[in-house]
Protein backbone atom coordinates (compact mmCIF):
# COMPACT_ATOMS: atom_id res chain seq x y z
CA UNK A 1 0.00 0.00 0.00
CA UNK A 2 1.37 3.42 -0.59
CA UNK A 3 -0.07 7.48 0.72
CA UNK A 4 -0.43 9.58 -2.03
CA UNK A 5 1.79 12.64 -0.63
CA UNK A 6 -0.62 15.22 -2.43
CA UNK A 7 -4.00 14.38 -1.35
CA UNK A 8 -3.46 11.56 2.02
CA UNK A 9 -5.36 9.04 -0.17
CA UNK A 10 -4.37 5.24 0.71
CA UNK A 11 -4.15 3.18 -2.19
CA UNK A 12 -3.11 -0.45 -3.15
CA UNK A 13 -0.53 -0.76 -5.79
CA UNK A 14 -0.74 -3.15 -8.86
CA UNK A 15 2.10 -5.02 -9.53
CA UNK A 16 3.82 -2.62 -12.58
CA UNK A 17 6.45 -3.44 -15.82
CA UNK A 18 9.03 -1.63 -17.15
CA UNK A 19 8.02 1.74 -18.88
CA UNK A 20 4.89 1.32 -16.59
CA UNK A 21 3.89 4.01 -13.91
CA UNK A 22 0.85 4.15 -11.62
CA UNK A 23 -0.59 7.94 -10.68
CA UNK A 24 -3.22 8.40 -8.01
CA UNK A 25 -6.73 8.27 -9.07
CA UNK A 26 -8.17 11.75 -6.91
CA UNK A 27 -5.00 14.31 -8.37
CA UNK A 28 -3.16 12.37 -11.15
CA UNK A 29 0.01 12.50 -9.03
CA UNK A 30 2.21 9.87 -9.91
CA UNK A 31 3.35 7.62 -7.07
CA UNK A 32 5.88 4.81 -8.92
CA UNK A 33 7.28 4.85 -11.95
CA UNK A 34 9.43 1.67 -13.33
CA UNK A 35 12.48 1.42 -15.42
CA UNK A 36 14.00 -1.47 -17.30
CA UNK A 37 17.46 -2.66 -15.41
CA UNK A 38 16.86 0.11 -12.52
CA UNK A 39 19.90 -0.33 -11.00
CA UNK A 40 22.47 -0.46 -13.95
CA UNK A 41 20.43 1.88 -15.78
CA UNK A 42 21.15 4.77 -13.00
CA UNK A 43 24.79 3.30 -12.34
CA UNK A 44 25.82 3.86 -15.93
CA UNK A 45 23.81 7.64 -15.66
CA UNK A 46 25.54 8.52 -12.32
CA UNK A 47 29.34 7.44 -13.70
CA UNK A 48 28.47 9.47 -16.96
CA UNK A 49 27.55 12.62 -15.31
CA UNK A 50 30.08 12.16 -12.60
CA UNK A 51 32.80 12.00 -15.74
CA UNK A 52 31.53 14.92 -17.33
CA UNK A 53 31.09 16.86 -13.97
CA UNK A 54 35.25 16.11 -13.37
CA UNK A 55 35.36 17.63 -16.77
CA UNK A 56 33.74 20.80 -15.86
CA UNK A 57 35.97 21.55 -13.24
CA UNK A 58 39.21 20.60 -14.55
CA UNK A 59 39.11 22.59 -17.67
CA UNK A 60 38.62 26.34 -18.72
CA UNK A 61 35.07 27.21 -18.91
CA UNK A 62 34.75 30.91 -20.64
CA UNK A 63 37.22 33.19 -21.97
CA UNK A 64 37.00 36.74 -23.36
CA UNK A 65 38.76 39.53 -24.89
CA UNK A 66 38.33 43.02 -25.60
CA UNK A 67 41.06 45.53 -27.19
CA UNK A 68 43.53 43.14 -25.62
CA UNK A 69 42.11 43.04 -22.22
CA UNK A 70 40.41 39.82 -21.39
CA UNK A 71 40.19 36.84 -18.70
CA UNK A 72 40.06 33.04 -18.34
CA UNK A 73 37.44 31.74 -16.07
CA UNK A 74 37.47 28.02 -14.53
CA UNK A 75 33.87 26.97 -13.39
CA UNK A 76 34.98 26.82 -10.27
CA UNK A 77 35.73 30.63 -9.76
CA UNK A 78 31.91 31.38 -10.32
CA UNK A 79 31.98 30.60 -6.49
CA UNK A 80 35.57 31.40 -4.95
CA UNK A 81 35.55 35.31 -6.57
CA UNK A 82 32.29 36.01 -4.84
CA UNK A 83 34.57 35.44 -1.37
CA UNK A 84 37.11 37.34 -2.24
CA UNK A 85 34.20 39.85 -2.96
CA UNK A 86 32.27 39.52 0.53
CA UNK A 87 29.71 37.22 -0.96
CA UNK A 88 30.71 33.99 1.09
CA UNK A 89 26.84 32.84 1.28
CA UNK A 90 25.95 33.92 -2.14
CA UNK A 91 29.30 31.65 -3.13
CA UNK A 92 28.46 28.78 -1.02
CA UNK A 93 25.06 28.51 -2.24
CA UNK A 94 26.04 28.56 -6.17
CA UNK A 95 28.99 25.66 -5.17
CA UNK A 96 26.61 24.01 -3.37
CA UNK A 97 23.68 24.49 -6.18
CA UNK A 98 26.24 23.46 -9.13
CA UNK A 99 28.85 21.30 -7.71
CA UNK A 100 28.65 19.75 -4.12
CA UNK A 101 25.33 18.53 -3.71
CA UNK A 102 24.87 17.27 -7.49
CA UNK A 103 28.34 15.24 -6.57
CA UNK A 104 26.89 14.25 -2.98
CA UNK A 105 23.98 12.41 -5.41
CA UNK A 106 25.63 11.10 -7.75
CA UNK A 107 28.22 9.59 -5.58
CA UNK A 108 25.12 8.02 -2.93
CA UNK A 109 23.84 6.61 -5.93
CA UNK A 110 26.56 5.08 -7.26
CA UNK A 111 27.17 3.42 -4.19
CA UNK A 112 23.58 1.95 -4.02
CA UNK A 113 23.37 0.80 -7.48
CA UNK A 114 26.69 -1.20 -6.96
CA UNK A 115 25.64 -2.85 -4.05
CA UNK A 116 22.21 -3.56 -4.92
CA UNK A 117 23.71 -5.36 -8.67
CA UNK A 118 25.81 -7.16 -6.61
CA UNK A 119 22.99 -8.21 -4.59
CA UNK A 120 24.83 -7.38 -0.77
CA UNK A 121 24.09 -3.65 0.22
CA UNK A 122 27.07 -1.86 0.67
CA UNK A 123 27.63 -0.13 4.37
CA UNK A 124 25.60 3.03 4.86
CA UNK A 125 23.06 2.12 2.24
CA UNK A 126 20.05 3.16 3.91
CA UNK A 127 21.89 6.53 4.94
CA UNK A 128 22.99 7.20 1.66
CA UNK A 129 19.21 6.57 0.54
CA UNK A 130 17.75 8.48 2.68
CA UNK A 131 20.04 11.21 1.63
CA UNK A 132 19.07 11.46 -2.30
CA UNK A 133 15.35 13.02 -1.33
CA UNK A 134 16.86 15.93 0.30
CA UNK A 135 19.22 16.40 -2.36
CA UNK A 136 17.60 16.51 -4.79
CA UNK A 137 15.16 19.62 -4.78
CA UNK A 138 18.79 21.82 -4.25
CA UNK A 139 20.84 20.64 -7.52
CA UNK A 140 20.58 23.45 -9.88
CA UNK A 141 23.12 22.96 -12.84
CA UNK A 142 20.33 23.43 -15.50
CA UNK A 143 19.44 26.73 -14.07
CA UNK A 144 23.03 27.63 -14.27
CA UNK A 145 23.12 26.66 -17.69
CA UNK A 146 20.59 28.97 -18.62
CA UNK A 147 22.14 31.57 -16.22
CA UNK A 148 25.29 31.02 -18.24
CA UNK A 149 23.77 31.67 -21.53
CA UNK A 150 22.28 35.08 -20.46
CA UNK A 151 25.59 36.27 -19.22
CA UNK A 152 27.29 35.31 -22.53
CA UNK A 153 24.52 37.26 -24.83
CA UNK A 154 24.87 40.40 -22.34
CA UNK A 155 28.80 40.49 -22.99
CA UNK A 156 29.22 38.91 -26.79
CA UNK A 157 28.07 42.30 -27.97
CA UNK A 158 31.04 44.07 -26.57
CA UNK A 159 34.00 41.26 -26.54
CA UNK A 160 35.18 38.59 -28.08
CA UNK A 161 33.63 35.20 -26.26
CA UNK A 162 35.27 32.29 -26.38
CA UNK A 163 33.98 28.65 -24.40
CA UNK A 164 36.23 26.39 -23.42
CA UNK A 165 35.74 22.45 -23.24
CA UNK A 166 34.28 23.01 -19.61
CA UNK A 167 31.45 25.01 -20.92
CA UNK A 168 30.01 22.03 -23.36
CA UNK A 169 30.82 19.57 -20.63
CA UNK A 170 28.81 21.42 -18.49
CA UNK A 171 25.85 21.27 -20.71
CA UNK A 172 26.08 17.43 -21.18
CA UNK A 173 26.53 17.07 -16.98
CA UNK A 174 23.25 19.01 -16.42
CA UNK A 175 21.51 17.11 -19.14
CA UNK A 176 22.82 13.87 -17.76
CA UNK A 177 22.27 14.55 -14.21
CA UNK A 178 18.18 15.91 -15.17
CA UNK A 179 18.41 11.99 -16.63
CA UNK A 180 19.79 10.62 -13.84
CA UNK A 181 17.19 11.83 -11.45
CA UNK A 182 14.67 10.81 -13.53
CA UNK A 183 16.10 7.24 -13.67
CA UNK A 184 15.38 6.39 -9.84
CA UNK A 185 13.01 4.00 -8.71
CA UNK A 186 12.92 5.02 -4.95
CA UNK A 187 10.20 2.81 -4.67
CA UNK A 188 12.08 0.29 -6.17
CA UNK A 189 15.19 0.92 -4.39
CA UNK A 190 13.77 1.16 -0.85
CA UNK A 191 12.30 -2.46 -1.69
CA UNK A 192 15.48 -3.87 -2.78
CA UNK A 193 17.31 -2.67 0.27
CA UNK A 194 14.90 -3.89 3.18
CA UNK A 195 11.84 -5.89 1.89
CA UNK A 196 8.56 -3.91 3.60
CA UNK A 197 6.46 -5.13 6.47
CA UNK A 198 2.68 -5.92 5.93
CA UNK A 199 0.52 -2.57 5.82
CA UNK A 200 -1.49 -1.56 9.08
CA UNK A 201 -3.99 -4.12 10.16
CA UNK A 202 -7.39 -2.45 9.41
CA UNK A 203 -6.47 -0.28 6.83
CA UNK A 204 -8.71 0.44 4.06
CA UNK A 205 -8.24 1.77 0.41
CA UNK A 206 -9.97 4.77 -1.03
CA UNK A 207 -10.00 6.65 2.23
CA UNK A 208 -7.95 9.38 3.45
CA UNK A 209 -5.01 8.30 5.59
CA UNK A 210 -5.10 10.45 7.83
CA UNK A 211 -8.57 9.61 8.85
CA UNK A 212 -7.19 5.73 10.08
CA UNK A 213 -4.45 7.05 11.98
CA UNK A 214 -1.63 6.36 9.34
CA UNK A 215 0.83 8.10 7.27
CA UNK A 216 3.02 7.14 4.47
CA UNK A 217 6.54 7.80 4.66
CA UNK A 218 7.84 10.48 2.43
CA UNK A 219 10.46 9.21 2.43
CA UNK A 220 10.39 5.30 1.66
CA UNK A 221 7.12 5.27 0.60
CA UNK A 222 5.80 2.71 3.80
CA UNK A 223 2.76 3.28 5.33
CA UNK A 224 2.99 4.14 9.21
CA UNK A 225 0.49 3.33 11.97
CA UNK A 226 1.36 6.64 14.22
CA UNK A 227 1.32 6.46 17.47
CA UNK A 228 -1.03 8.16 20.40
CA UNK A 229 1.12 11.38 20.79
CA UNK A 230 1.25 12.08 17.00
CA UNK A 231 4.88 11.75 15.79
CA UNK A 232 6.46 9.06 15.14
CA UNK A 233 9.47 7.94 12.71
CA UNK A 234 9.46 5.10 9.86
CA UNK A 235 9.95 1.57 10.73
CA UNK A 236 11.43 1.15 7.97
CA UNK A 237 13.79 4.22 7.03
CA UNK A 238 13.65 5.62 10.26
CA UNK A 239 12.78 9.27 8.84
CA UNK A 240 10.58 11.92 10.64
CA UNK A 241 6.47 10.87 9.51
CA UNK A 242 4.88 13.87 8.74
CA UNK A 243 1.30 13.49 10.20
CA UNK A 244 -1.46 16.03 8.84
CA UNK A 245 -1.98 18.96 10.78
CA UNK A 246 -4.74 21.78 9.77
CA UNK A 247 -2.92 25.00 8.86
CA UNK A 248 0.21 26.14 7.14
CA UNK A 249 1.87 28.13 9.87
CA UNK A 250 5.35 27.21 8.82
CA UNK A 251 4.83 28.06 5.20
CA UNK A 252 3.06 31.78 6.03
CA UNK A 253 6.22 32.40 8.45
CA UNK A 254 8.46 31.68 5.56
CA UNK A 255 6.52 33.82 2.95
CA UNK A 256 6.57 36.75 5.66
CA UNK A 257 10.42 36.59 5.60
CA UNK A 258 10.46 36.55 2.16
CA UNK A 259 8.74 39.61 1.57
CA UNK A 260 10.85 41.26 4.10
CA UNK A 261 14.02 40.10 2.24
CA UNK A 262 12.26 40.70 -1.37
CA UNK A 263 12.39 44.61 -0.84
CA UNK A 264 15.97 45.03 -0.10
CA UNK A 265 16.60 42.59 -3.03
CA UNK A 266 14.80 45.11 -5.73
CA UNK A 267 16.22 48.80 -3.94
CA UNK A 268 19.29 47.81 -3.50
CA UNK A 269 21.51 47.08 -6.36
CA UNK A 270 22.32 43.55 -7.80
CA UNK A 271 25.49 44.43 -9.26
CA UNK A 272 27.87 47.48 -10.19
CA UNK A 273 29.76 47.55 -13.10
CA UNK A 274 33.01 49.49 -13.56
CA UNK A 275 33.95 51.09 -16.92
CA UNK A 276 36.67 53.52 -17.32
CA UNK A 277 36.65 54.67 -13.93
CA UNK A 278 32.82 55.04 -14.30
CA UNK A 279 30.88 53.22 -11.74
CA UNK A 280 26.94 52.20 -12.57
CA UNK A 281 25.09 50.50 -9.89
CA UNK A 282 22.30 47.98 -11.26
CA UNK A 283 19.29 46.62 -9.62
CA UNK A 284 17.28 43.67 -11.04
CA UNK A 285 14.39 45.89 -12.80
CA UNK A 286 17.44 48.95 -14.18
CA UNK A 287 18.99 45.21 -15.82
CA UNK A 288 15.98 44.39 -17.27
CA UNK A 289 15.42 47.92 -18.54
CA UNK A 290 19.10 47.80 -19.98
CA UNK A 291 18.46 44.86 -22.06
CA UNK A 292 15.48 46.25 -23.48
CA UNK A 293 17.28 49.59 -23.99
CA UNK A 294 19.91 47.31 -26.23
CA UNK A 295 17.32 45.57 -27.82
CA UNK A 296 17.99 42.62 -26.22
CA UNK A 297 14.18 41.24 -25.80
CA UNK A 298 14.67 37.87 -25.35
CA UNK A 299 16.88 38.09 -22.32
CA UNK A 300 15.26 40.89 -20.98
CA UNK A 301 12.04 38.32 -20.73
CA UNK A 302 13.99 36.15 -19.39
CA UNK A 303 15.50 37.97 -16.27
CA UNK A 304 11.82 40.09 -15.99
CA UNK A 305 10.58 36.50 -15.57
CA UNK A 306 12.80 34.96 -13.92
CA UNK A 307 13.70 37.73 -10.86
CA UNK A 308 10.70 39.70 -10.74
CA UNK A 309 7.50 37.83 -12.02
CA UNK A 310 7.85 34.07 -10.54
CA UNK A 311 9.06 35.51 -6.98
CA UNK A 312 6.04 37.65 -7.26
CA UNK A 313 3.83 35.01 -8.60
CA UNK A 314 4.94 32.29 -6.07
CA UNK A 315 4.65 34.34 -3.11
CA UNK A 316 0.83 35.21 -3.95
CA UNK A 317 -0.02 31.67 -5.09
CA UNK A 318 1.52 30.08 -1.81
CA UNK A 319 -0.22 33.08 0.26
CA UNK A 320 -4.05 32.54 -1.32
CA UNK A 321 -3.73 28.95 -1.09
CA UNK A 322 -2.85 28.94 2.95
CA UNK A 323 -6.13 31.69 2.59
CA UNK A 324 -8.38 29.63 0.63
CA UNK A 325 -7.65 26.16 2.97
CA UNK A 326 -9.62 27.57 5.65
CA UNK A 327 -12.48 28.93 3.68
CA UNK A 328 -15.98 26.86 3.32
CA UNK A 329 -16.80 28.41 -0.19
CA UNK A 330 -13.51 27.37 -2.27
CA UNK A 331 -13.31 29.42 -5.56
CA UNK A 332 -11.61 26.63 -7.29
CA UNK A 333 -11.67 22.99 -7.31
CA UNK A 334 -9.68 20.55 -5.89
CA UNK A 335 -7.72 19.85 -9.15
CA UNK A 336 -7.70 23.41 -10.13
CA UNK A 337 -5.66 24.30 -6.71
CA UNK A 338 -3.13 21.09 -6.50
CA UNK A 339 -2.09 22.30 -10.58
CA UNK A 340 -1.43 25.73 -9.39
CA UNK A 341 0.72 24.25 -6.15
CA UNK A 342 2.65 22.03 -8.50
CA UNK A 343 3.50 24.65 -10.82
CA UNK A 344 4.32 27.19 -7.77
CA UNK A 345 6.79 24.34 -6.81
CA UNK A 346 8.40 23.48 -10.18
CA UNK A 347 9.50 27.39 -11.13
CA UNK A 348 10.51 28.39 -7.62
CA UNK A 349 14.29 27.47 -8.60
CA UNK A 350 14.53 29.26 -11.81
CA UNK A 351 14.58 32.25 -9.88
CA UNK A 352 18.33 31.53 -9.22
CA UNK A 353 19.24 31.94 -12.94
CA UNK A 354 19.64 35.96 -11.97
CA UNK A 355 21.92 34.78 -9.20
CA UNK A 356 23.69 33.16 -11.58
CA UNK A 357 24.51 35.37 -13.74
CA UNK A 358 26.16 37.58 -11.36
CA UNK A 359 28.28 34.73 -10.68
CA UNK A 360 29.73 34.09 -13.92
CA UNK A 361 29.99 37.88 -14.90
CA UNK A 362 32.00 38.96 -11.34
CA UNK A 363 34.04 36.24 -11.86
CA UNK A 364 34.78 37.01 -15.68
CA UNK A 365 35.18 40.56 -15.77
CA UNK A 366 37.22 41.85 -13.30
CA UNK A 367 39.86 44.30 -14.81
CA UNK A 368 39.97 46.95 -11.97
CA UNK A 369 38.87 50.33 -12.97
CA UNK A 370 38.83 49.67 -16.76
CA UNK A 371 36.19 47.01 -16.50
CA UNK A 372 34.85 45.08 -14.12
CA UNK A 373 31.58 43.81 -12.17
CA UNK A 374 30.73 43.78 -8.49
CA UNK A 375 28.27 42.09 -6.91
CA UNK A 376 25.49 44.58 -5.11
CA UNK A 377 23.81 43.96 -1.74
CA UNK A 378 21.03 43.14 -3.61
CA UNK A 379 22.46 39.78 -4.47
CA UNK A 380 22.50 38.40 -0.78
CA UNK A 381 18.78 39.87 -1.02
CA UNK A 382 17.75 38.07 -3.73
CA UNK A 383 19.35 34.81 -2.93
CA UNK A 384 17.72 34.40 0.40
CA UNK A 385 14.35 35.52 -1.58
CA UNK A 386 14.76 32.43 -3.74
CA UNK A 387 15.73 30.02 -1.07
CA UNK A 388 12.70 31.40 1.20
CA UNK A 389 9.95 30.49 -1.15
CA UNK A 390 11.37 27.47 -2.50
CA UNK A 391 11.27 25.97 1.45
CA UNK A 392 8.11 27.72 1.93
CA UNK A 393 6.55 25.36 -1.47
CA UNK A 394 8.42 22.77 0.41
CA UNK A 395 6.53 23.30 4.09
CA UNK A 396 3.38 23.54 2.15
CA UNK A 397 0.93 20.70 3.42
CA UNK A 398 -0.66 19.77 -0.38
CA UNK A 399 -3.17 17.21 1.50
CA UNK A 400 -4.59 20.43 3.52
CA UNK A 401 -6.29 21.34 -0.35
CA UNK A 402 -8.10 18.05 -0.09
CA UNK A 403 -9.22 18.29 3.19
CA UNK A 404 -13.56 17.83 3.74
CA UNK A 405 -13.90 17.23 -0.26
CA UNK A 406 -17.22 15.61 -0.88
CA UNK A 407 -17.36 11.68 -1.07
CA UNK A 408 -17.73 11.96 -4.71
CA UNK A 409 -14.20 13.25 -4.95
CA UNK A 410 -12.80 9.94 -2.66
CA UNK A 411 -11.36 7.11 -5.03
CA UNK A 412 -13.71 3.84 -4.21
CA UNK A 413 -10.78 1.66 -4.16
CA UNK A 414 -11.92 -0.77 -1.38
CA UNK A 415 -14.35 -3.15 -4.07
CA UNK A 416 -12.17 -3.32 -6.24
CA UNK A 417 -8.36 -5.17 -6.30
CA UNK A 418 -5.25 -3.75 -7.66
CA UNK A 419 -5.82 -3.01 -11.43
CA UNK A 420 -2.93 -3.45 -14.64
CA UNK A 421 -1.85 -0.61 -15.68
CA UNK A 422 -1.44 0.65 -19.27
CA UNK A 423 2.00 0.95 -20.69
CA UNK A 424 1.95 4.44 -20.04
CA UNK A 425 0.10 4.90 -16.87
CA UNK A 426 -2.23 3.83 -14.72
CA UNK A 427 -4.69 5.24 -12.21
CA UNK A 428 -4.30 2.68 -9.64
Amino acid sequence: MRVCHECDLLLALPSLKSGEKADCPRCGHTLVRRHANPAERSLALAIATLITLALSVAFPFISFDISGIGNRIELTETASTLIGQHQPLVALCVLLTVIVLPAIYLLSLSWLCLGLILQHPLPRSRQLARTLRHVTPWMMADVFVIGTLVSLIKIMGMAHVELGLSFWSFCAYALLLLLTTQSVDSDWLWFSLDKEPQAPAGSKVGLAAAEQGLSGCHTCGLVNRLPESGKGRCQRCDEPLHPYHAGNQVTLALLAASVVMYLPANLYPIMITTSLGDTTPSTIIGGVLLFLQEGDFPIAMIIFVASVLVPVSKMLALLWLCYVVHQKQRPLSQMSRIRLYRITEFIGRWSMVDVFVVAILVALIRNGSIMSIEPGAGALAFTAVVLLTMLAAMMFDPRSIWQGASPSEHADLSSTGPQRPSKESSHV
